[in-house]
């Protein structure tokens, strides 16, 4: 993620419009993206100053390239690599030792004379013999914990040019974020991935229904009590995982800093951009995918199966259900399916049900589960390898019944 003096966004209308790089304005660009990949690639060994010098030189034909973007490039090429950073403290010893041996032939010139009498090289010759290695390999180490001297020893990258241009589009809406105020996500789909990043990011949420999906606002504590830049971070490491999901528009208040008014950014899948993050799975397991298939597109008995359709929440508590049962006749059932976890899983999974007892969730657990002393909620389907259609909807005509029932006087 970029830092805040790497942002660069204009102000229009009220908007905020992060720098954003296209392939029909800015066709130049994957052909530095890939040059700059190249200079990484190869580039082993070699200081981390001297590789920012090579990424500056790419743009040296670029009249329209403002500094602030190439340092960009250099970050994001930066985090994808690994550098030597002397965390033993070496560099600092072997200081001291040249410091200590060079200090009684000081001054030093490049040709000795009558004044001066210490030449550099013969200087650097005697105390590399001193401490028993090469001049060379003393210089390289020498200020080996300096940020810009750190020597690139693995470079992981990205695919292509176009991979390191659709990072960088991400990167500066991130940055754009770190003003944010609050953030509201309209869902209509990926539900469960939407809610997951955003608690992996410690955002806090509340949520609302709506026709065809879910309000999200975000935020964090602080902001009951005030506005708040503070949570800003937080929603831009939200982001990209927001942007791998599907069906989903957002919109963020952003207070610039320095600044005494408001702008929004919006963002929706229409904009383009690309997320590092690989989409959500349709499904969260083979067991869930098998049912699907086998109940198919087609009503069963009146009953519609729906993937994560619904979203239970209590305070910062959320429950997305693997499934949803939607019957002809507006009713509603929710199908939990669990399969091969730990004790903690499952221990955390009866936690949840107990706290939404009062909808009609339908449990399905794997046999190899379950001990005996295991109690499970009344109704819970059991089955071996694969969850059987029959008893599903047995279970379903069980809750039509037992709803049916009550409405007898």
């Amino acid at each position: 993620m970029l830092t805040r003096e790497l942002a660069i966004a204009d102000y229009d209308g009220g908007r905020v419009l992060p720098d954003r790089l296209t392939r029909r304005r800015d066709a130049a660009y994957l052909g530095y993206a890939e040059r700059m990949l190249h200079i990484y690639r190869n580039g082993l060994g070699r200081t981390r100053r001297d590789l920012h010098r090579d990424v500056q030189a790419v743009f040296a034909v670029e009249s329209h390239c403002p500094l602030r973007r190439i340092d960009a490039f250099c970050k994001l090429l930066d985090d994808a690599a690994e550098f030597d950073r002397d965390r033993r403290g070496d560099a600092r010893e072997l200081r001291r030792q040249v410091f200590r041996l060079a200090g009684p032939l000081h001054p030093l010139v490049s040709s000795a004379d009558r004044l001066f009498e210490h030449q550099e090289a013969e200087a650097k010759r005697h105390i590399a013999e001193q401490l028993g290695r090469s001049w060379d390999e003393i210089d390289a180490g020498l200020f080996a914990d300096v940020i810009e001297f750190h020597r690139l020893r693995k470079f992981e990258g990205y695919a292509d040019g176009a991979a390191l241009l659709a990072r960088y589009n991400v990167a500066q809406t991130q940055a754009a974020l770190f003003d944010a105020t609050e953030m509201t996500v309209w869902a209509t789909g990926d539900f469960k991935a939407i809610l997951r990043y955003a608690k992996l990011a410690r955002l806090m949420h509340t949520i609302r229904r709506t026709d065809d999906g879910y309000v999200i606002r975000f935020d964090g504590p602080a902001s009951v009590l005030r506005e708040t830049r503070r949570y800003g971070a937080a929603m831009a490491r939200f982001l990209p995982a927001l942007v791998a999901c599907r069906g989903w528009r957002m919109h963020a208040v952003v207070r610039p800093k320095g600044r005494n008014w408001l702008a929004r950014l919006e963002l929706s899948p229409d904009d383009g951009l690309t997320s590092h993050h690989p989409p959500p799975d349709e499904f969260d397991s083979d067991l869930e995918a098998a049912l699907a298939e086998k109940w198919g597109d087609q009503p069963r008995d009146g009953w519609t199966l729906l993937r994560e359709a619904e979203v239970l929440h209590a305070g910062q508590h959320v429950f997305v259900p693997d499934f949803v049962f939607q019957h002809a006749d507006g009713r509603r059932v929710m199908l939990e399916i669990v399969g091969f976890w730990t004790p903690e899983y499952l221990q955390a999974k009866l936690e949840t049900l107990a706290r939404f007892a009062d909808r009609p969730v339908l449990l399905a657990v794997a046999d190899a589960l379950g001990g005996e002393s295991t109690t499970w909620p009344p109704g819970t389907i059991r089955f071996k390898s694969a969850l059987r259609i029959g008893d599903v909807l047995e279970r379903l005509r069980g809750v039509r019944n037992a709803a049916a029932a009550r409405k007898v006087p």
